[in-house]
């Protein structure tokens, strides 16, 4: 059975070498994607007078996410595999690619990436807002919700074909720009509806610094179901094989 690949590990993996190294690198993946992108946001709304919520401003957010991401995943993809994204982790671990253990590990370092971010923009910027990620106007939070499916089942079927298919080939060496331009793409289609999160860490440092978690819950349920849809296809349908077996997987 595919689903008999999901595996909790060993407790010991938790505290190895290797583990603390790949958590640690997606800590410092995850500071330098929210810082970039989090900080264009503040940055255009600064030169402007808030006008970041102008299509200029989206264009501005969308290539300062993108260009993050690329470098991010870029650093850590070596030591960690480079997921810079509770949603693509959680992906990888409902294929059977990650164990759950060292999943939690990267999921505590990328939340706690995202905050030091938030908190270094807001100190460098002299106390300037992070904003939290906001519906907008006439847009409920189930319209939110399938949008932040449908986006970041793009996204994590992107790090499949790009990154996690041993297949993959010489498409490897593109994966990271992939990756990074999928998400600026997302941004452009979705960012003017509920700011195009996709990515639970994303938002989980600025509605922590400016203590604001309106709606939070769509911002962690929509990426964790795409990006859980999005693993399963992917893997169970068009990779299928027997993988080697995890570090720390056995049961």
């Amino acid at each position: 059975m595919p689903f008999l690949r999901i595996a909790i590990g060993q407790p010991q993996e938790t505290y190895q070498p290797d583990a603390l190294k790949a958590a640690l690198a997606e800590f410092f993946g995850t500071l330098i994607f929210v810082f970039a992108g989090e900080g264009s946001g503040m940055a255009f709304s600064k030169l402007t007078d808030d006008g970041s919520t102008t299509p200029a401003g989206l264009i501005a957010e969308a290539l300062g996410h993108g260009l993050g991401l690329f470098v991010g995943v870029s650093a850590a993809a070596n030591i960690s595999g480079g997921h810079i994204n509770p949603a693509v982790t959680f992906g990888a671990f409902v294929g059977g690619n990650i164990t759950l253990l060292r999943g939690i590990l990267y999921w505590i370092a990328q939340l706690l990436g995202s905050a030091v971010a938030c908190l270094l923009l807001k100190f460098c910027t002299h106390g300037m807002t992070t904003s939290a990620f906001a519906l907008s106007s006439g847009v409920t939070v189930w319209n939110a919700l399938v949008l932040e499916i449908v986006m970041t089942f793009g996204l994590v079927y992107t790090v499949y074909a790009t990154a996690i298919d041993p297949r993959k080939g010489n498409v490897g060496i593109i994966a990271p720009l992939a990756i990074g331009l999928i998400v600026a793409a997302n941004i452009l289609a979705g960012g003017a509806f509920d700011g195009a999160s996709m990515n639970p860490a994303m938002s989980f440092g600025p509605a922590l610094v400016s203590w604001d978690w309106t709606n939070h819950w769509v911002y962690w349920a929509g990426p964790l179901i795409g990006g859980g849809i999005a693993g399963l296809i992917y893997e169970y349908i068009f990779i299928n094989h027997t993988h080697e077996p995890l570090p720390g997987s056995e049961f």
